[in-house]
């Protein structure tokens, strides 16, 4: 139950994804017509601007509710000065920092959110920050001090940015021994950066054999081939990474097939460790 001021609020999504919450008042179509629960008001979130015109389509349908409707999220530009667990992303995300000081063509994050504004700290032990490693080091440590606490080993799923990546920021991330830290290998610039920190990594005796360094690989934008993105996603494995090739999508959400087709077996585990075989065990190139 989502609560806010002594208000009970039903939130509606227009898609289900791994973060959204679980709750008895989360919905992901119209008001149903029977054993609806109570509650005070309807924020309908929408994170992907393709998913805008289905979203309005929710809150109109929830109007009939008779409770005041609030349509918003990242999608709308929307971003709280506060984050609170578990209101639209399910209990254990954390977001302790929004914004990325970056201007990348592909995203949509400064453009919403601004360059960066450092957030309170609240629980959680899946971080969802757009750029954490862009934060002042009194932040990054506080949030580390606050990940200590958890029950949970951390999860770094919001994209670690390794231009960034210094020898202590190393040493804070060894010290809770995270389930997983994704990177992101999206344009040229980030080949090298991210070279160097499969070194920093490698140094801390954390390496691809660990299965806690990721990397995002975008895959499929306009002039990509697969030929370029086959070499990206192996000169990531090369690095130390396990490569997760993120498919571009236009502003409508479409995909390409045959992109969708290559990118098939990059997300197979099995897959990619015959890969990791071929160019470490089997001394491939």
């Amino acid at each position: 139950m989502s609560i806010t001021g002594g208000k009970v609020i039903a939130r509606v999504f227009p898609r289900k994804t791994n973060q959204t919450p679980n709750d008895d008042l989360v919905f992901f179509t119209e008001p149903p017509t029977f054993m609806l629960p109570e509650f005070d008001e309807v924020h309908v979130s929408c994170c992907f601007t393709y998913d805008k015109p289905r979203a309005e389509w929710l809150a109109y349908q929830w109007e009939s509710t008779g409770k005041p409707v609030k349509l918003g999220g990242p999608a709308y530009g929307d971003y709280t000065k506060e984050f609170i667990p578990g209101r639209y992303l399910k209990i254990g995300c954390t977001i302790t920092s929004v914004g990325c000081p970056n201007h990348c063509w592909f995203c949509s994050v400064p453009k919403r959110a601004g360059s960066l504004k450092e957030l309170d700290i609240k629980s959680g032990w899946i971080v969802q920050d757009d750029n954490l490693l862009a934060c002042n080091e009194k932040h990054v440590r506080a949030v580390f001090e606050m990940l200590k606490q958890q029950k949970h080993r951390a999860e770094f799923i919001g994209g670690l940015e390794a231009k960034l990546l210094k020898p202590w920021h190393v040493e804070l991330l060894k010290s809770i021994n995270p389930r997983s830290m994704f990177f992101a290998y999206d344009t040229p610039n980030d080949f090298e950066p991210l070279i160097h920190a499969g070194k920093l990594f490698k140094e801390a005796e954390i390496y691809v054999g660990s299965r806690q360094l990721y990397c995002y690989v975008l895959i499929g934008y306009p002039n990509d081939t697969m030929e370029n993105a086959e070499t990206r996603l192996l000169n990531t494995l090369k690095t130390g990474f396990i490569p997760f090739p993120m498919l571009y999508k236009d502003d409508q959400g479409h995909e390409n097939k045959e992109w969708a087709k290559f990118r098939r077996p990059w997300v197979r585990p099995a897959y990619i460790y015959a890969r990791y075989k071929e160019l470490f065990i089997r001394g491939g190139n």
